[in-house]
């Protein structure tokens, strides 16, 4: 498997563009990384619908859960797979019959998450495929909000000062 690399333009005009996100693995556990995830970008605007078949019928930080995409009464701008490597080719091969109806723009998976032939598959169908990233990571990253907190500033390091004698 080769490296993945991302042009920075190509994922800030995704996050520009994608206004609605289907959230796959959303987890009303407020301790797990997806919901975390979640609420982080309903807080920078995004409509995050959460998708988990054991949570279908309930809510997840204010929306309304699905068990799939295909149910999802609305149409959808982006699927983030916060599933395994496995799971994420069934979801792609579940989101490709309905991405037209529904607008599907982006596939984007999880850090830690890579699924080349879905990513093939989808790529084929015309869609962005974005892996092993996460967005809240990206967004924060490509808007300027990691430096609030002195990340990739200078202003915080690891590395010891050199005194002066």
């Amino acid at each position: 498997m080769s490296d993945l690399i991302y042009d920075d333009a190509q994922m800030r005009r995704v996050l520009r563009e994608v206004r609605t996100i289907a959230m796959a693995g959303a987890s009303p556990n407020w301790v797990r990384p997806s919901n975390f995830a979640m609420k982080y970008l309903q807080g920078k605007g995004y409509r995050v619908i959460p998708l988990n078949p054991g949570q279908a019928g309930k809510e997840i930080l204010g929306e309304p859960c699905y068990a799939s995409v295909a149910e999802i009464p609305d149409t959808v701008d982006m699927v983030d797979i916060f599933r395994n490597s496995e799971a994420a080719g069934a979801i792609v091969d579940d989101v490709l019959p309905i991405a037209s109806e529904k607008r599907i723009k982006v596939i984007w998976m999880q850090i830690g998450i890579r699924n080349d032939n879905a990513a093939a598959r989808a790529e084929a169908a015309g869609l962005t495929v974005i892996m092993d990233r996460c967005p809240k990571i990206e967004y924060g990253r490509l808007f300027g909000e990691l430096s609030w907190s002195g990340v990739n500033s200078g202003i915080i390091t690891s590395k010891r000062r050199k005194l002066s004698a």
